[in-house]
């Protein structure tokens, strides 16, 4: 099972030197990438940038506060039992993993328990269970900045500002293309109830795993709908192949709009010009305009790194962006416990008593690229979940609106419903938080 998966031990001396002979040398986490299958074109620039950002701060500072981060990578091909397996493989490296990034939905929901139970915390930032963002529940478990629901509504939120209000969604038809696995289902509860809240219909249009680019047939349907808008919880090969097929029946790309996993380089790449017009939502930057970045790229002119390549995606930054929020938690929990060699539980505590100011957001050079954040014991999406939606000019990626606030009033009781019935079931007393 894990022949192909020696590059792991290999990946992990480039991103933290020699590696350490004890678990007081540094903080492990463990890497469950797939840069292989159809969903390499997007896990591939993820994990770049995830991987650099951790090894510019070994490089540069020697780690948070001199305690360098350990990486191992293993190959999960974005499948939920292999991510499951590769997180049973490395949870207990190097002195314990005190942190992990599914970036899988499915993985993630397989890990709740389990991660829980060896108090290591789980950061789905923007994917998962939307639920977890009840912190009372799900105590090990972060989904911060914004989560699927909310992302939904401030798409729908952007539609009706383009329409001219939120009163003139009532008798639209919207399609809603998605992959049929736990991720593309996620928003289907928020969408059931805004379409009843608002007036407007919208018609499902499932896309199964192994046939990601056998789509002609849903366009068709598409066409014959004739929707106002188009929305698309895509990944990996079903997205470029979307756009295609949109194209091909001449639907209107800027009244197609996907999701902030359906808006990369790589599912754009293969269209080109073509493309033109697509939109797709982002709660981070792009590009390579930020002061971080010459620290990133003299790390890279030093030989080390893995991501020159991929930089400045959508995808790395968002990598790189991931890793940052984890390195604050680390940095804020080592102040708190007066302790430089942390546990998964002291990171947890980082995690959920992140604040970062605009101020904090300039100190670590990523204006622009990273927004602010504070999470509560009672909120670990975040406090002020917000997107942008660029636009693809055929060549890249451009700004076409300001922040769009999410609905929270609107998820926030779908939120604590949907949490209150998962410790009902799983027999849990929701802690409380004063």
């Amino acid at each position: 099972m894990f022949k192909s998966l020696a590059i792991a031990a290999v990946t992990a001396a480039i991103v933290a030197g020699a590696l350490p002979a004890k678990a007081e040398d540094g903080h492990f986490i463990p890497v469950l990438s797939y840069r292989t299958g159809p969903y390499a074109p997007g896990g591939i620039p993820f994990a770049d940038g995830y991987m650099d950002y951790f090894e510019m701060l070994n490089h540069r500072d020697g780690g948070v506060n001199g305690v360098p981060f350990i990486l191992e990578e293993c190959e999960t091909g974005y499948k939920t039992d292999r991510g499951v397996e590769c997180f049973e493989r490395l949870k207990g490296n190097h002195g314990g993993a005190i942190v992990v990034s599914p970036w899988s939905t499915g993985t993630t929901y397989a890990l709740i328990e389990k991660a829980t139970a060896l108090e290591i915390p789980i950061l789905s930032m923007g994917y998962g269970r939307t639920s977890a963002a009840d912190g009372r529940v799900f105590p090990y478990v972060f989904n911060f900045p914004s989560t699927y629901w909310n992302q939904a509504t401030a798409v729908i939120q952007y539609i009706a500002n383009e329409e001219g209000g939120l009163d003139k969604l009532k008798g639209k038809r919207f399609g809603f293309i998605y992959l049929d696995h736990p991720y593309g289902k996620e928003p289907i509860p928020t969408l059931d109830a805004m379409a009843a809240k608002f007036g407007f219909e919208y018609d499902k249009y499932p896309i199964a795993p192994a046939s990601m680019t056998e789509q002609k047939s849903t366009w068709l349907q598409i066409r014959k709908s004739r929707p106002s808008y188009v929305i698309m919880w895509g990944w990996g090969a079903m997205n470029a192949t979307a756009i295609k097929e949109a194209g091909n029946v001449r639907f209107a790309l800027d009244k197609f709009i996907g999701n902030w996993w359906s808006a990369s380089e790589g599912d754009l790449r293969p269209v080109g010009q073509s493309g033109k017009g697509y939109k797709g939502a982002t709660f981070h930057g792009t590009g390579t305009d930020y002061p971080v970045y010459k620290d990133l790229q003299a790390m890279h002119a030093a030989g080390r790194g893995v991501g020159e390549a991929t930089a400045g995606e959508v995808l790395y930054n968002r990598g790189v962006v991931n890793a940052a929020y984890i390195a604050e938690a680390v940095h804020i929990a080592q102040d708190h416990f007066h302790r430089k060699q942390l546990t998964g539980k002291e990171v947890r505590w980082g995690l959920e008593n992140l604040d970062i100011t605009q101020e904090r957001v300039a100190e670590l050079g990523m204006t622009g690229l990273m927004p602010p954040l504070k999470v509560t014991c009672e909120n670990h999406e975040g406090t002020n979940p917000a997107i942008r939606v660029q636009q693809w000019d055929g060549e890249k990626w451009n700004m076409v609106s300001d922040w769009i606030q999410a609905m929270t009033e609107f998820t926030r009781p779908l939120i604590e419903q949907d949490a209150a019935q998962y410790a009902k079931e799983a027999n849990i007393t929701p802690r409380t938080c004063s």
